[in-house]
């Protein structure tokens, strides 16, 4: 998916609808920013795509770096904080709600980390054995730390959950960034977006499942 323009493109399509799909699908409010994960993977999917187009036509460097920069601050700075956070919002039992709390500070903390770096260090995407790869100047010794905190906050808040199914989306991730942090590991930013559409479809199934109980529990009460 994110190999081409045309496949980002594509992809941000896809994906785009199935969270349109998956936020009219959620019945309850504390649901809607979980449901809204798949439209800024379909965002990011959009951004990707004019990365493509712009590195292609050797023009454009304004868009290029507005593009760069969008899908940039979504992988790095939005998804730690929001993806504890929708989960949080989501949880009714207050012990586990805690627990995720202390994973949504650590995204918080690791956001305002990538947040400095992408104001202080330049992004220049290039195009390397058909991905693109957003080299920066990150701080070197810190780049394992930051990924290792970045699973920390991201992915024990879907296993801790008490939501139904929820975890086969931790289960999804984790698959994930393993396929392409060992083939892909220089380009793993980009590539592990290619998993977006099964995740995205994993959502809307679990927001699928949680709608539906609700529908029966009505009925029953009727």
């Amino acid at each position: 998916m994110c190999f081409s323009a045309g496949a980002s493109f594509a992809g941000g399509a896809v994906i785009s609808a199935i969270g349109v799909a998956t936020v009219r699908k959620s019945s309850k409010p504390p649901q809607t920013l979980f449901a809204s994960v798949p439209l800024l993977f379909g965002l990011q999917q959009f951004a990707e795509g004019v990365v493509w187009i712009t590195l292609r036509s050797g023009g454009h460097v304004q868009l290029q770096y507005v593009a760069a920069y969008i899908f940039m601050i979504l992988a790095l700075v939005v998804w730690p904080v929001m993806l504890p956070l929708s989960v949080m919002i989501m949880e009714k039992l207050e012990k586990r709600k805690k627990v995720i709390i202390a994973f949504f500070i650590i995204g918080t903390l690791l956001s305002a980390y990538y947040a400095y770096c992408l104001l202080s260090y330049p992004i220049a995407p290039q195009i390397k054995n058909h991905h693109i790869l957003y080299k920066g100047d990150f701080p070197k010794y810190l780049v394992t730390p930051a990924f290792i905190v970045y699973l920390t906050a991201t992915l024990p808040p879907l296993f801790i959950s008490s939501v139904r199914k929820i975890s086969v989306m931790g289960v999804l991730i984790a698959l994930s960034c393993l396929v392409s942090g060992i083939f892909f590991k220089e380009y793993h930013t980009s590539v592990w977006c290619f998993f977006a559409a099964l995740i995205s479809g994993v959502i809307y199934w679990i927001i699928s499942i949680s709608t539906k109980e609700k529908t029966e529990s009505r009925k029953v009460s009727a």
